[in-house]
């Protein structure tokens, strides 16, 4: 009878501690579930006759002696097949019932071989009183975690597709104006004033199978500044008026492999899993991408297709292809025979250490992007191809970044180049401080390279906005349709403000 009476006394207990457990886990899913596998395999435990059989459980775990005692006295704990007790996971609803049956056998079975005596009985119901307000209220919880589950999965806006948003405000104050020189030769003093650009985003992200994706993002923006050195990363458009400005569907073909296919909104970088420059999507200024990607390219408005190898777990293979849609004055020939094409191939080391590197080489069929040649006449339309490498130190905290393009046109060529360097986690977590310099590629109306400096502080304030304010430096030269260059220098201070929802 004495040993009963443990039986009893260390048995209840044990079961209450299993259901506070699993009432515990599902708790712990409101705020951020992983999800655990309730196939038939999770639920196929294995009897086990000693504690020294589960091969993950040490004397020196807390509850050793706990799990001693169930197994060896009273064989109501079992184990997963590969003889581990996985005692850090969640349980599933299944392995509770499994245990919590294995448990109530061996009860059971003392009672029909002993039966209980008061003292046991008034033990047991001592324990239920003392745990009942305990009970009652995870009992509410998981009903109203339910309940809330329940209206989730009826109200939810798909079952295959996820909408996600992200808007971008900027404030921009020219410190230095921007002077340029107009078709009468006169200046002509640009963006004297503070101003404001934004844009919003919508994607549409579908995917039938949990591996693919299916996207039509929609777009709106108006307003733009920094327009002599490339515009701004977030911004752009007019009047905001939307359109689709992504439309591809992305599915893998076995386990290395993805293909994509683009009847519009993907060219140069948007091929490449990686521009490696982690400057690239901080800074403020859209020169903070490697600007050769879309220098001379194909319009993002045609159509393409492109893969992603992954040849080992560090070395990927890209490539794509992007035909731009004919203009008013041209015949639809077709994709394969468009008057804009570019290709691109890029092979990136793209390790989890302290290097992350790529090679990367564009052929466009349209170099009308270059304006002016040697002589200052404008150049004629051909064929340019790009050599890129990029490469990005990474040594903890500290980054270093840069890349560099050599561009050849019409028997010319061109070299342009970044460098840069930023702290991650800078006074906050998350936040990244940084500058790079950037060479940009000769761009229309300019008789040599952009030149751009920028500084800038990414700071998220929390999971759904981030601040980055930022101070832009600028050199160029830019020629109107009378010839005259001149000169031009601007300073330029921005705030932009980006939501994600």
């Amino acid at each position: 009878m004495n040993s009963l009476r443990l039986s009893c006394q260390s048995l209840v207990p044990a079961v209450i501690f299993a259901a506070l457990s699993t009432a515990g886990s599902a708790l712990a899913a409101e705020s951020g579930p992983t999800p655990v596998s309730t196939t038939p395999e999770a639920v196929q435990l294995a009897q086990i006759t000693s504690v020294s059989e589960l091969t993950d459980v040490l004397p020196s775990d807390w509850a050793f002696q706990a799990l001693q005692s169930l197994v060896e006295n009273y064989g109501c704990i079992q184990g997963y097949p590969d003889r581990t007790f996985r005692g850090q996971r969640s349980m599933t609803r299944f392995e509770f019932a499994a245990g919590l049956n294995a448990c109530l056998d061996v009860v059971a079975t003392l009672i029909a071989q002993s039966g209980l005596n008061p003292e046991d009985l008034a033990t047991i119901r001592r324990l239920q009183d003392e745990f009942q307000a305990e009970l009652a209220t995870l009992r509410g919880r998981v009903d109203a975690l339910e309940a809330d589950t329940a209206t989730l999965r009826a109200q939810q806006f798909s079952t295959t597709t996820k909408l996600r948003g992200q808007a971008d405000f900027h404030l921009g104050v020219p410190f230095d104006p921007l002077v340029i020189v107009n078709a009468a030769n006169a200046p002509v003093v640009q963006e004297t004033s503070a101003s404001v650009a934004a844009r919003a985003r919508l994607n549409f992200d579908t995917s039938f199978t949990g591996r693919d994706r299916l996207r039509i993002r929609l777009q709106s923006g108006d307003g733009n500044a920094l327009v002599p050195f490339g515009g701004l990363d977030s911004a752009g458009g007019s009047g905001y008026n939307v359109a689709i400005d992504d439309f591809y569907y992305r599915f893998p073909v076995g386990n290395r492999i993805n293909l994509t296919v683009s009847p519009r909104g993907l060219s140069g970088n948007d091929w490449v899993t990686s521009t490696i420059v982690p400057y690239h999507g901080s800074g403020v200024a859209d020169a903070a991408k490697p600007q050769f990607y879309n220098s001379g390219g194909s319009s993002s408005n045609g159509a393409g297709v492109g893969v992603n190898i992954n040849l080992t777990d560090s070395l990927v293979f890209d490539a794509g292809y992007t035909a731009g849609n004919p203009g008013a004055t041209q015949p639809n020939v077709g994709v394969f025979a468009a008057a804009n094409q570019s290709y691109i191939a890029q092979l990136s080391y793209l390790g989890q250490g302290f290097l992350n590197a790529g090679v990367t080489y564009l052929h466009n069929d349209r170099s009308s992007i270059f304006a002016l040649d040697n002589t200052g006449a404008a150049a004629a339309a051909g064929a340019t191809d790009t050599f890129a490498g990029l490469v990005n130190l990474n040594f903890g905290r500290f980054f270093v970044a840069g890349h560099g393009a050599y561009q050849t046109f019409n028997g010319g060529n061109d070299f342009s180049w970044s460098a840069g360097a930023g702290i991650n986690d800078f006074l906050r977590e998350g936040a990244e401080l940084a500058v790079y310099g950037t060479q940009l590629p000769q761009l229309a109306g300019r008789s040599d390279n952009p030149f751009l400096i920028e500084g800038y502080y990414e700071i998220p304030f929390s999971r759904y906005l981030t601040i980055t304010p930022a101070l832009v430096y600028g050199d160029a030269k830019y020629a109107n349709t009378g010839g005259a260059v001149t000169d031009n220098t601007a300073l330029y201070g921005f705030v932009r403000a980006t939501f994600r929802f």
